[in-house]
């Protein structure tokens, strides 16, 4: 409802209400329009919605793919929303990435963990629970000056300038976006995916990520020792997700399945088949052993099964785990894909060891041939080393070509002493295209990287600490952060105003008029950051 006819509203109502004299229409209005949604579930049904037509869109124009960054807390998702409208000027297909990695290096009650779902599982609710906290304060903030702008104008009589403001009120674009939420594998059984599911959606979350690992097994994607679970172990937790969003009222609630099999050599179980060429046969089919030629070559434990007709000692090791076959992770990928897409997933998600489109266009023209639509989350990671990577990746086409490469050492192409070459600038080329040749050669619809603010953190802060404790003093931040603030227009300079102080100051006016005690008079050094 317009601002304007939410006054007329409430002032119709206040009046019903002898009582509430005290209650001016306008303040009403303006703190409902300062909150949008009331609840997770809200926020879950609305984003839900914006991912659906994102999805769509990228379906007739690859061009249209989505992007995201990870967060491990509220003001970190917050700032990246706010400065996303600031260079942007709007949210168009820009996400948040939670991170299952992120929780258990820096929210969990232990301290820092591995990923290894380790963590409480709680806390991944409670972050999406923050994030969106600090998203619709976000709003609030973004709103509270444009009221303030709208009594200022209506105090002068501006009323050009009073409707202008009304629109863009009424054409607020909300902070509130989708977030990609990592459950890891599970947290156990699948009554726990539903019943942790079901947490995160109420908290706000539109997508849930669920991986093929075994959950008391887990290991990050880029680690070795990852071991996944037959096929129907998997789907029931699909399954599981899918009737948390439909029990909660959130239909189009997406689904991303991932599969860990490129890098993954293990399984903890052998799978149970009905009948040939079934889920179970297929997945047993990847499982690596020894021919049986009698009932002397079994041994007490051993287990057996019968594959493509002969019956096989699977090789075991000594934790109870079973091996798979040497070189049939891609197989095993398309297959888990294929397997997901057709029971209930809506995209899928490829951990690899390295960015390369071929890589994964080669997987997906696969999966594509079969389910024609199939579309990818990726990611990004900063367990790749990027520079690396494209520099070795632009080396080895070019040999192809035929083109000398004798002026360069493969295997020391992160040298700084390459930075300048035309090797390197082609690789940052590359590396910058990276995303847009992915979307459109690989089904890629949503690039995210999942760590950066792990990063980022720890570099400012690393370059902060060698300033402030150094030579530099004070200077360090005054340069190195402050003035940097105040020079880009970063709102958090002002960071009175971004913690709600403006807003809190509004609502104790609203309560108690002129008797208001209010933290914005002139001895407030937020002052000293006016008009610059």
């Amino acid at each position: 409802m317009p601002y304007a006819s939410e006054v007329d509203a409430l002032t119709s109502l206040i009046k019903q209400n002898p009582t509430w004299s005290a209650i001016k229409p306008e303040h009403a209005a303006r703190m409902r329009a300062q909150n949008k949604f009331k609840t997770g579930l809200d926020i879950a049904k609305f984003t839900a919605k914006i991912m659906r037509e994102d999805m769509a869109n990228y379906d007739k124009d690859s061009s249209q793919y989505t992007q995201s960054l990870g967060c491990w807390h509220g003001f970190i998702g917050q700032q990246k929303l706010i400065s996303i409208k600031k260079h942007f000027g709007s949210t168009k297909r820009r996400y948040l990435y939670l991170s299952g990695w992120m929780v258990a290096a820096l929210r969990s009650e232990f301290g820092p963990l591995p990923d290894q779902s380790m963590h409480e599982k709680t806390a991944v609710s409670g972050l999406i629970e923050e994030l969106y906290t600090f998203l619709r304060q976000a709003d609030s903030w973004e709103l509270n000056h444009l009221f303030r702008a709208l009594e200022e104008a209506q105090q002068v009589g501006d009323s050009a300038k009073v409707k202008d403001i009304e629109a863009q009120i009424d054409n607020h674009e909300t902070h509130i976006v989708p977030i990609i939420a990592d459950i890891d594998a599970g947290f156990g059984n699948a009554e726990a995916t539903y019943l942790l599911a079901k947490q995160m959606i109420e908290a706000g979350a539109c997508c849930i990520q669920i991986e093929n690992q075994v959950s008391d097994e887990k290991q990050c994607g880029h680690q070795d020792g990852k071991v996944t679970v037959p096929h129907a172990d998997f789907l029931a937790k699909i399954n599981a997700v899918r009737l948390a969003f439909l029990e909660l009222g959130v239909d189009d609630g997406v689904i991303v399945a991932r599969t860990d099999s490129l890098g993954a050599g293990l399984t903890k179980q052998i799978a149970v088949t009905n009948e040939p060429g079934d889920l179970g046969d297929q997945y047993n089919s990847f499982i690596d052993g020894d021919v049986i030629e009698s009932a002397d070559d079994i041994n007490n434990g051993d287990v057996v099964i019968k594959q493509n007709g002969k019956l096989v000692k699977p090789k075991r090791l000594a934790s109870g785990l079973f091996c798979f076959k040497e070189g049939t992770g891609e197989d095993r990928v398309v297959m888990d894909c294929i397997a997901s897409l057709q029971n209930g997933a809506d995209m899928l998600w490829i951990e690899t060891e390295k960015p390369h489109v071929g890589q994964i266009a080669g997987m997906v023209n696969r999966i594509r041939e079969v389910v024609p639509n199939a579309k990818l989350v990726y990611n990004n990671s900063p367990s790749f080393n990027w520079t690396l990577n494209f520099r070795q990746q632009v080396f080895d086409a070019w040999a192809s070509e035929g083109k000398d490469v004798s002026g360069y050492d493969r295997n020391r192409l992160m040298s700084a002493d390459y930075d300048t070459t035309e090797l390197a600038r082609l690789a940052d080329q590359w590396t910058a295209n990276f995303q847009r040749d992915a979307a459109r050669e690989a089904g890629i619809f949503h690039h995210l990287i999942t760590l950066p603010t792990y990063h980022t953190a720890a570099l400012s802060t690393d370059n902060l600490a060698k300033g402030y404790f150094g030579e530099e003093g004070m200077l360090a931040y005054v340069a190195g952060v402050q003035r940097k603030e105040i020079r880009q227009g970063i709102a958090t300079v002002k960071h009175q105003d971004m913690a709600g102080s403006n807003i809190g100051d509004d609502h104790k006016e609203f309560f108690a008029g002129e008797a208001a005690l209010k933290a914005g008079g002139k001895d407030n050094t937020m002052g000293q950051f006016e008009n610059i």
